[in-house]
């Protein structure tokens, strides 16, 4: 299988490190297994290098040959789903993220290669950025992916928030677009568990998602307080159960605790005056998901007075340095016309 001499030299590393000898003790342990980290991120690298430059010579040879421009490079993702022993669709998203970081993030693919950040991490860089043009994608690696040691210390939801908000900041209304089409997206799916279980996943807009888990905690609170010994878990997977089938798939173990019909839930959405009343571009935070754009924020501000008829709001204090200092410890109920206002104003 492995003809190039590229390829045999990469199973003859491959080889010798299967037959590498236990460490002397625990500190070369521990830098060894950070020495194969790094080392399986350069391997990453060379593969998103390959895979680009496979597809690229592949389209240059079916352009030569007369092929349509829609049609070249079609078979590539599955050449490279079998070269890593992967289904096709995970084979087009390694060619995806290849293309991505060899032609349009050099600064992420450099960090891959020198085993400063994992696959994984420069993943989250490209998706973070696919709503962007070309030019502000290179925009967001250059300020966020550049600078090595910075990019080190953040973690995963770190460098997420972090990305979204320079992408917002070059090109808010991509983003703003972007979260818009995401609720035509919304789905249920089912995928098999061990033991004979599932997994049942919803994807929801936020607001509808934090009302079911708060409705369905409700529903484990009260039924635990009355002396039911099932688990909070248990208890909020018979009530969902119990919600949607009604007494058809009720559980045998216990009566299903009924869900709340219209709960009063808080989402803890923080954004400046300015971002609410002033129409400003600074991104707003969502407690528990991250940075989402201001527009985004101010349309779930005015749809929630359109229908729910209130909003609550507390003032926050900051420093110079916009870190969160202090908060009111009362809230006020916001006025129905602010929906209004923010309706006019934004359109």
């Amino acid at each position: 299988m492995f003809e190039s001499g590229a390829a045999a030299e990469v199973l003859a590393a491959a080889t010798a490190l299967a037959g590498l000898g236990p460490a002397v003790d625990d500190a070369a342990r521990v830098d060894r297994i950070r020495a194969l980290e790094e080392l399986k991120a350069a391997a990453a690298a060379a593969q998103a290098r390959d895979a680009a430059d496979l597809y690229r010579s592949r389209c240059e040879a079916e352009a030569a040959a007369g092929v349509p421009a829609r049609e070249r490079g079609r078979g590539v993702a599955s050449e490279v789903a079998l070269a890593r022993r992967e289904s096709p669709h995970r084979g087009g998203r390694h060619l995806g993220l290849a293309r991505a970081l060899v032609d349009e993030m050099p600064h992420t693919l450099a960090g891959l290669e020198a085993g400063r950040i994992s696959e994984w991490r420069a993943t989250l860089l490209v998706r973070e950025t696919a709503v962007l043009a070309r030019a502000d994608r290179e925009a967001v690696d250059e300020e966020v992916a550049a600078g090595l040691d910075e990019l080190e210390r953040l973690g995963d939801r770190a460098l997420v928030a972090r990305v979204r908000q320079v992408a917002y900041r070059l090109d808010p209304r991509s983003v703003v677009e972007r979260a818009r089409r995401a609720e035509g997206e919304r789905c249920v799916t089912v995928r098999p568990a061990p033991d004979t279980m599932a997994y049942l996943t919803a994807l929801l807009p936020v607001r509808q998602a934090v009302s079911v888990q708060v409705a369905l905690q409700r529903s484990a609170e009260t039924a635990r307080c009355a002396g039911d010994e099932r688990s909070r878990g248990q208890v909020m997977a018979d009530a969902l159960v119990g919600a949607v089938l009604g007494s058809a798939g009720a559980t045998p173990v216990a009566a299903v605790a009924p869900v709340p019909s219209a709960p009063d839930v808080a989402v803890q959405l923080v954004m400046t005056d300015r971002a609410l009343l002033g129409g400003d571009d600074e991104p707003a935070r969502l407690d528990g998901i991250g940075t989402v754009p201001s527009a985004w924020a101010r349309d779930v501000v005015a749809r929630t007075l359109e229908e729910d008829g209130r909003v609550f709001v507390s003032r926050l204090l900051l420093d110079p340095l916009g870190a969160v200092v202090a908060s009111e410890s009362r809230a006020r109920c916001a006025p129905p016309g602010l929906a209004r206002l923010v309706r006019l104003r934004d359109g």
